[in-house]
């Protein structure tokens, strides 16, 4: 059989995979390499270093800078796209012919430029765009963000028929697949890659609740400020908040609260260790938007996951999850779970699910099947 090779187009540098996005294409790449694919990895850099990790997985690996200044603001594109141009890489993808993989509407600038017009093209999905931003734009507390979320919402909206020019799309939920195959042809779903092998749930019963994410996030930032002001201000249940970049607010929340405390820019490796050791993971979102790569981790690793009803909407996980929608179910839905060990039937169906759907061989050998 001939070798196979994929360029794969990345947003960022893979390596930590230490954030959603960057999650998902890591442990692609990692399972396209054990299936023998060969992949020529294409990173555009802001902030990140460069990663000996990526080299040993991958044909080659290059990076190409992100073009981030404020002028690119006034383009007509979305500053996400435009700021990800490059003709370093349109030379590189043109010296063969190989299958192009973009990962996020993010990379697309070049996905229908003639030069690479015949080639097998893919394009991730890794959210539905322009409702993402417009999320972030309603969460936003500082007007110029929410003036940036707002404005990028709408290029990407316009931007977005670009995916016409693809020949896969790949989305990474159901209800992403729903929208995208509405207007685009061949769309699929491709479950998120994701750490994990195999359900590891630890036995025994944990003594706090545990809320992490990139704190930074306005998504995240709300709904941590949801849970200290409107759940656990009532709750006899002890509450770790983890993350990175908190703000003054939440903060200010924890600062006033008997019970609740706020570990700040830790380590993947503790963040991990929190999940597992957790009675209870809870993650409110109030954005529907894509898959949320730390339920995966939650429900991989930890004991009970209570989270609302965006969190898990049109994820197809809802039946493994305490689905709760107002801090009183909230907090009667964490006061259950707190004497319960995590055992019996549920896990088993849980273990069943996650297994099938969410194996990372598996979903690679769907990519493989694509590349002819």
């Amino acid at each position: 059989m001939p070798e196979q090779h994929l360029h794969i187009v990345s947003f960022d540098i893979p390596f930590p995979a230490d954030y959603g996005g960057v999650i998902d294409v890591y442990y692609k790449v990692k399972a396209l390499a054990a299936l023998g694919v060969k992949v020529h990895l294409h990173c555009f850099e802001y902030g990140r270093m460069h990663a000996p990790e990526l080299e040993a997985l991958c044909a080659e690996v290059h990076y190409y800078e992100r073009h981030t200044g404020k002028h690119q603001l006034l383009n007509s594109l979305p500053y996400v796209v435009v700021s990800r141009r490059s003709e370093e890489l349109v030379d590189r993808l043109c010296q063969d012919e190989h299958p192009i993989l973009f990962e996020g509407l993010h990379t697309c600038y070049h996905l229908g430029d003639p030069r690479i017009q015949g080639r097998l093209r893919i394009v991730r999905t890794h959210n539905v765009e322009h409702a993402y931003y417009a999320a972030l734009a309603r969460a936003e507390r500082s007007t110029f963000k929410r003036t940036y979320f707002a404005n990028e919402a709408r290029k990407l909206q316009k931007f977005e028929p670009v995916l016409s020019e693809a020949d896969h799309i790949l989305a990474i939920s159901p209800k992403d697949e729903d929208h995208f195959d509405s207007h685009y042809r061949n769309v699929s779903h491709l479950p998120a890659f994701h750490p994990s092998e195999k359900v590891e749930v630890p036995g025994g019963i944990g003594d706090y609740a545990l809320y992490h994410g990139a704190l930074g996030v306005p998504e995240n930032d709300q709904a941590a400020l949801f849970l200290v002001r409107e759940v656990f201000n009532d709750l006899n249940v002890k509450l770790i908040v983890a993350g990175s970049n908190a703000s003054s607010e939440l903060r200010d929340a924890v600062a006033k609260s008997t019970n609740v405390e706020l570990r700040e820019n830790i380590s993947t490796e503790a963040i991990n260790a929190l999940v597992r050791e957790a009675q209870v993971n809870v993650l409110p979102t109030f954005q529907a938007t894509g898959i949320k790569l730390k339920l995966l981790l939650c429900l991989f690793t930890g004991r009970h996951v209570v989270c609302n009803t965006p969190m898990v909407l049109g994820t197809g996980l809802e039946e493994l999850c305490h689905v709760k929608d107002d801090p009183d179910q909230f907090r009667m839905a964490i006061q259950a779970c707190m004497g319960k060990p995590a055992n019996g039937s549920t896990l088993e169906r849980r273990t069943a699910i996650l297994e099938e759907r969410f194996s990372n061989y598996r979903n690679a050998e769907a990519i493989v099947a694509l590349l002819g």
